[in-house]
């Protein structure tokens, strides 16, 4: 069954090469088609064309098939081509004629808009959940490690003195920028679609404010054309939002893995968080941080992805917006498994806490010296030249207590600061 149909048949190589693998997707929004057929039928009967009688069938009608769907045992089989028309027919089945009253004043374009206007709501905010709990760890990890000295890098070589607090709470504070995108997605996902049919609007009278509300959007997307065009521009922002997520997990797994190497060693996690080798017998690899390093960085790829698909289509309605579900919602489950992993692999951290004892760290110290010198009245760049002449002839002897007090250094990590600036994102 199709929505479209007309009473012929479609040949079965181009209805596989149509539906792709709509139906399996379809499964992870169908209780937002049911919410938002619900919403649309109270409607209908505010306007009058369903009878009080009509509406309370379809409710119930509609809440029987949401029960199948939350208890997973919803199906749509190969004969139906989406969810919607399997909804259709479960209700015209059930209803007869009032079961088929359902598609008035809509088309199943702004039916799947409304779906995922709805699923990206829910979406990004259990992102957002997730995101909340890995900041809050960090922090707490910021505050538990922040007198431990970790060597900073740039370049890759020796550079200055760091802490664990000053790490933990970077990725912390890099997390609100993250939700910056998250809100800012969520803001795009929060307009109501349902009424621009196929993009021009309807001939009844319907009430799209009635469905606003209903549907809990914040506001419409008002032109008819307008909510049409979202399509596609929706997903880029949620991938926008996926994506930086995932560059700061990605980043912050690759210095975990860094960091557990036998040439850097600042951190390990128990045995049975790493795997090991078929061959080697001493090896502990970071392969959740492996893993979550690779799958974050596929996630970036996805506005890029979403751009190519949608980037000079002219507006209205084309097939090719259909191709952009496949992209979206696994990466949603994806990114979930990534912060759910990080976090749970997080608090099981163990911290090397006399690191910067090795001779090696040594000039870690350096630019200390020089700014005690400094302090003493002898310009900069003399007291440069003093502290590398010390190092070129072996003569230099670093005191390696830190006392850094600006705002946003090691002995002033800020972190009531950036969580009042999270609780303000």
């Amino acid at each position: 069954m199709k929505l479209w149909d007309k009473g012929f048949s479609t040949d079965k190589k181009i209805d596989l090469f149509t539906v792709g693998n709509d139906r399996e997707l379809d499964l992870i929004i169908a209780k937002y088609d049911i919410i938002g057929n619900i919403a649309h039928a109270k409607m209908l009967h505010s306007i009058g064309l369903l009878t009080l009688e009509e509406l309370k069938d379809l409710e119930v009608e509609l809440a029987s098939i949401l029960k199948t769907i939350e208890k997973g045992e919803f199906v749509i089989e190969d004969s139906f081509e989406d969810v919607h028309s399997k909804v259709e027919f479960l209700l015209t089945e059930k209803l007869g004629d009032t079961g088929k009253k359902i598609h008035t004043a809509r088309s199943r374009n702004d039916q799947v808009l409304v779906d995922v206007h709805l699923y990206l709501k829910d979406a990004l905010n259990e992102i957002n959940g997730e995101v909340d709990e890995l900041f809050d760890l960090l922090i707490s990890l910021a505050e538990q490690y922040k007198e431990v000295l970790l060597p900073g890098y740039t370049h890759l070589q020796i550079a200055m003195p760091s802490s664990f607090g000053l790490w933990f709470s970077a990725y912390a504070e890099t997390l609100i920028d993250d939700i910056y995108f998250l809100k800012a997605a969520y803001k795009v996902a929060d307009q109501n679609p349902l009424g621009s049919a196929a993009g021009y609007g309807s001939s009844f009278p319907i009430d799209r404010d009635f469905t606003t509300r209903e549907l809990n959007f914040e506001t419409l997307k008002f032109n008819s054309v307008a909510a049409q065009m979202g399509r596609g521009k929706l997903e880029k922002s949620a991938a926008f939002a996926i994506s930086s997520v995932a560059s700061t997990l990605s980043k912050m797994s690759m210095d975990i893995c860094l960091y557990m190497s036998q040439n850097f060693s600042f951190i390990s996690f128990p045995d049975e968080l790493t795997t090991g080798s078929s061959i080697m017998p001493h090896k502990k690899n970071p392969d959740v941080f492996e893993l979550i390093r690779g799958k974050c960085n596929k996630l970036q790829a996805l506005p890029y992805e979403f751009t190519l698909i949608t980037n000079n289509l002219p507006s209205g309605y084309h097939r090719d917006l259909q191709l952009l579900k496949e992209g979206l919602i696994p990466s949603f489950s994806t990114l979930k498994s990534c912060l759910e992993m990080l976090t749970y692999s997080l608090k099981n951290i163990q911290v090397k806490t006399t690191i910067v004892e090795d001779e090696k760290y040594t000039y870690l110290f350096s630019v200390e010296e020089v700014n005690k010198l400094v302090q003493n009245g002898i310009p900069f760049r003399d007291a440069y030249k003093i502290v590398g002449k010390n190092i070129q002839e072996g003569n230099f002897n670093p005191d390696k207590k830190v006392n850094h007090t600006h705002k946003g250094s090691i002995g002033n990590l800020c972190l009531d600061e950036i969580i009042a600036k999270k609780n303000n994102a």
